[in-house]
């Protein structure tokens, strides 16, 4: 049994872990601030510095009123405020929010 173990666990992917924690940008979309791990790759958060900016940017130009933006994906919440032609970013994992009362 060891020896399928092995087999089996090796060629298993590796879950990648889900971070917490919050970033701010600037209007040119340049990483201010950070309480991300240092684990998680920056390329990531500039990947979504980048786009978030781009969607409050475009936003502004339709002359829609879009000051804070929330997406759920399965493991994660990212919560972005606008900020002057930057934003703030929260990334919380679902596992690790406060128990609120659905519509809170």
């Amino acid at each position: 049994m060891g020896l399928l173990s092995k087999l089996f666990k090796s060629s298993a992917p590796e879950l990648p872990r889900i971070p917490g924690g919050s970033f701010t940008l600037d209007a040119k979309g340049n990483l201010v601030s950070s309480t991300v791990p240092t684990w998680f790759p920056p390329s990531h958060l500039h990947d979504i510095g980048h786009n978030i900016v781009a969607i409050f940017r475009d936003a502004q130009q339709a002359q829609l009123q879009l000051s804070e933006l929330i997406v759920h994906y399965g493991a994660l919440k990212l919560t972005a405020r606008e900020l002057r032609g930057g934003a703030i970013i929260f990334l919380s994992p679902k596992n690790a929010q406060s128990s609120v009362a659905p519509g809170n």
